[in-house]
């Protein structure tokens, strides 16, 4: 592994106008990680990956490359982009133990946090570097949201997630699992029990559905669902997924290792809206396509596939009339989801805009004052990279709304 990173690091040509940086979503200076891997100070390098990015080692595996870092790399216009993904974990991954993190002393404020993922991790990060005692609030038995219970173990490994519990202990920031604000407990119960913020970063967690007959039925199951507990679901030989994003290229490639002997991905447009290294790590697997296609009806042994056209200005349409049976044992939808509205039917000052998401301002605040949030609770489903970097911005503005310098 050390031979091929240094390979790849001497292939960086250090330009002057880094494009690969321009095209990485949280800024990484990767001119600058590669030239301090390159005069063997890769615990600096190590640590200016954390600071500016604390889930460093988990984009280096789940971020979409092609389309950001590498994908910018002047040396992919002739050929093959530098490795970028593959120096950054490696330095990432094989410093993790060892980078001591600075920690202010305890300014005696209190913060909470509801969501253990990633944008809920990177505010308790940086918060807790600035001397504020955090407890993380979880509805699950471990750290990681999305990451965890959304991404599967061949592509992230729950080692690395158990590692950075580990790290936000060192930190003192406190977790408390199998525990939902919004059910027994309300925000305003926090702030009675004297946190002087609250940030909420739930993530989204209600898939959307397609609104078609059958979709309530026992050989159903939504992608969100399905990827994070896949053993307790009985697929059968021949599976359906209808929708072509990431998710869906997650949960085909699971369904594959999980014993199903067929496994066709429905696409409505004529590309997949996947990256292309999913798609073809998919194909490779096994996983079929077909495009210009969707499910307009689920029957208990079958479902009903019709062709999709699409228009000039990019809507499509489904011509039901022209659907096809095809046989399939289990049918996993995945077109995305929503967050859940628990936190705002209980904590009736927080309100959603109009695409069902939370509303925040420029600085993060939600309609509840002291209430921030960010991640896919705020944007819909996104990257761990986008949740990250948007928590960073909002992690400076409740440090300054709690020394009552927000404007």
């Amino acid at each position: 592994m050390a031979v091929h990173v240094l390979d790849e690091a001497n292939r960086c040509l250090q330009c002057k106008n880094p494009r690969c940086r321009t095209g990485c979503p949280i800024n990484t200076n990767i001119p600058e990680m590669i030239r301090l891997l390159k005069e063997e100070q890769m615990m600096e390098a190590a640590v200016m990956l954390f600071n500016n990015n604390p889930l460093s080692i988990v984009c280096s595996l789940v971020c979409d490359h092609e389309k950001q870092c590498e994908g910018h790399c002047v040396r992919g216009i002739k050929g093959a982009p530098v490795h970028i993904s593959a120096i950054e974990n490696y330095i990432s991954d094989s410093c993790f133990e060892r980078i001591k993190l600075t920690k202010k002393p305890y300014n005696g404020k209190k913060v909470a946090v509801i969501g253990g993922g990633p944008a809920g991790i990177t505010i308790a990060v940086l918060l807790a570097q600035r001397g504020y005692k955090i407890t993380i609030f979880e509805g699950r038995e471990k750290l990681g949201g999305i990451m965890r219970y959304g991404i599967p173990a061949f592509r992230l490994p729950r080692t690395v997630l158990d590692r950075y519990a580990e790290k936000l202990k060192d930190l003192g920031i406190l977790f408390r699992p199998n525990f939902s604000i919004g059910g027994s407990t309300s925000i305003k119960d926090l702030f009675d029990d004297g946190y002087k913020s609250v940030f909420i970063g739930t993530g989204a967690w209600r898939p959307r559905r397609l609104h078609i007959p059958g979709e309530t039925f026992g050989n159903v199951a939504y992608a969100i669902n399905y990827l994070r507990n896949p053993d307790v679901y009985d697929i059968g030989d021949k599976v359906c997924v209808i929708g072509a994003g990431n998710a869906a290229m997650d949960v085909a490639r699971t369904a594959i290792r999980m014993g199903a002997k067929e496994v066709t991905v429905y696409c409505k447009g004529d590309v997949p809206a996947a990256s292309v290294k999913e798609v073809e790590y998919a194909k490779l697997e096994g996983v079929h396509f077909e495009y210009c296609k969707t499910a307009v009806e689920i029957k208990d042994e079958s479902i009903m596939i019709a062709p999709v056209t699409i228009e000039e200005d990019g809507s499509n349409t489904v011509h039901s009339e022209q659907a096809e049976e095809v046989p399939c044992d289990f049918v996993i939808i995945s077109i995305s989801q929503v967050p859940k509205d628990r936190l705002v039917s209980r904590d009736t000052e927080l309100k959603l805009n109009d695409k069902g998401t939370l509303q925040t301002d420029e600085n993060g605040e939600t309609t509840m004052p002291g209430v921030f949030a960010s991640g896919d609770v705020v944007t819909g489903a996104k990257t761990v990279v986008a949740a990250v970097n948007v928590s960073k911005q909002i992690a400076d503005d409740m440090d300054k709304y709690m020394q009552g310098l927000l404007d």
